[in-house]
């Protein structure tokens, strides 16, 4: 209730409000050699799917053509902004930045896209982050929106920090370095790459039918169609994607893949279903699907495996502690939502599906909300494998790896799903894919690793080797066929 002297006016704040990837930063200076000391706002904090036309057109400004920028979510064009600003303001303050951030932004392909033009053109340096966290707030129906915070600046300091409280040991992990997957190591991010960079089996996508649901069929429509002429059982397969695999659903496909047509050319409801996908092709916008239409019995993109193979879900939910991964007969047909590695042994499916493997996807995997996207370019192709087990280790993950089959085996009528909720996951299963976890542990190294930290190090300082070494090999590759074969047989 006390009287407040409002006069003489005293100086205050400048203050600018208005749209900040539409404002120039540098024009709101008005006296030389003063900076603005804050940026404060609350970005909508959404992905590429989910901005509107004036946020798209608001990322195309503030971006251009920088390389994968239509990936980012909408908060990493501050980053940008407050990167441009540190810089042109290096020579006479050292400007600090700290953002709470979708943290998307330190994960999958959005990595390359922002961290490279970060590091490489501002001189970025990460100072401090908090690793993901769920960030709730009082609004009615809102969800709870996954985040990181970073801090970061065009200068560096001789100590950083990580904290994590996700883990039971939760404390500052002090480094010399925090990359942009917020673990301590080098300022790199991982790239797109068509094949591995170790010696393991390639992962392909699965076939895409591109058909407009006319190739693929329910169990009901499924029954409907032999009811009406037997002989079409002989044309139909089992279909898979991520679902179905996970949820134990049955769905089918029409595959006449190398069937001569006088074999189905008197099956009515094959020939209906043909004509509906030639039809759905042609009228298509895309030249590329318009041209399927010359082949309207087959997939749009057919990449099934010629043998049995390990399916790899492309999209599987984070609470569960391992991806589920099974091996499948190539009679039954992987859709382009599954994964597939053909000649697959029990050793790859035993390595893929450890611990080891799940917290590089973890790190690296892409997200489609916060269930892990699975990419063979991004995760699988870069993953660092053991350098050097010896037969006997290889032998113990085998061993392993079979346990875990068989512990999934004694309960035939629970779908995968089922099987790793982390609620209903059997004590058998659980108990074998601790013995796999520490014989493919054993295979990097004979110490344990005491925590998820050390394991993620330990990997990117294995992906750091294994890259060095591609480098100078694709270097040498260029003189000629004989270093290519050196290379090959390494």
């Amino acid at each position: 209730g006390e009287y407040y002297v409002r006069l003489p006016l005293r100086r205050s704040a400048t203050i600018e409000h208005g749209n900040a990837l539409r404002i120039d930063w540098q024009s709101l200076i008005k006296e030389e050699g003063v900076y603005y000391d804050y940026i404060i706002g609350n970005p909508p904090f959404l992905g590429k799917q989910f901005q509107n036309s004036d946020q798209k057109s608001d990322m195309e400004l503030v971006f251009g053509d920088i390389e994968g920028a239509g990936l980012l979510d909408y908060v990493s064009a501050w980053y940008l902004l407050a990167a441009r600003y540190m810089n042109h303001h290096k020579i006479d303050s050292k400007i600090k930045t700290a953002f709470v951030s979708t943290n998307s932004i330190s994960q999958g392909e959005q990595v390359s896209a922002l961290w490279k033009e970060l590091f490489a053109n501002y001189g970025v340096k990460i100072h401090f982050a908090y690793r993901t966290f769920k960030w709730n707030n009082e609004a009615r129906g809102n969800a709870a929106v996954h985040v990181i915070i970073v801090g970061f600046a065009n200068f560096d300091v001789n100590e950083k920090l990580i904290f994590d409280n996700t883990t039971a040991d939760s404390e500052k992990i002090r480094t010399d370095n925090i990359n942009p997957y917020l673990v301590a190591g080098k300022d790199n991010w991982i790239p797109l790459r068509k094949k591995p960079i170790c010696s393991a089996p390639e992962m392909s996508y699965g076939s895409m039918a591109n058909d407009g649901g006319n190739l693929i069929l329910s169990d009901e429509e499924k029954k409907e169609l032999i009811s009406k002429d037997p002989t079409a059982e002989k044309f139909i397969k089992k279909f898979l994607g991520s679902y179905e695999f996970i949820n134990k659903i049955d769905r089918w496909c029409i595959w006449l893949k190398d069937v001569s047509p006088d074999k189905y050319s008197s099956v009515k409801g094959i020939l209906n279903r043909i004509s509906l996908v030639r039809e759905y092709r042609n009228n298509s916008t895309r030249q590329a699907t318009r041209k399927l239409a010359d082949f309207p019995m087959l997939f749009g993109e057919t990449r099934q495996p010629q043998s049995d193979y390990l399916l790899v879900p492309g999209v599987s939910s984070e609470n569960r502690k391992y991806i589920p991964i099974g091996f499948l007969s190539s009679e039954i047909i992987a859709s382009d939502l599954a994964r597939t590695v053909a000649n697959a042994t029990k050793y790859h499916f035993g390595v893929i599906t450890s611990l080891m493997h799940m917290t590089w996807v973890k790190y690296t995997c892409g997200r489609l909300k916060s269930d892990y996207r699975y990419s063979s370019s991004l995760v699988y192709n870069n993953f660092p494998w053991p350098e050097n087990p010896g037969d006997k280790q290889k032998e113990a993950v085998e061993k392993a790896a079979q346990a875990v089959l068989d512990a999934r085996a004694q309960f035939p009528d629970s779908s995968l799903a089922d099987l790793y909720d982390p609620n209903t996951m059997p004590p058998a299963l659980v108990k074998a894919h601790q013995q796999l976890d520490k014989a493919v542990d054993l295979c990097y190294r004979p110490q344990p690793f005491v925590n998820e930290t050390k394991r993620i190090e330990y990997l990117f300082e294995l992906y750091d080797k294994y890259t060095a070494g591609l480098f100078v090999e694709e270097k040498k590759g260029k003189k000629g066929k004989k270093e290519r074969k050196v290379k090959t047989d390494k």
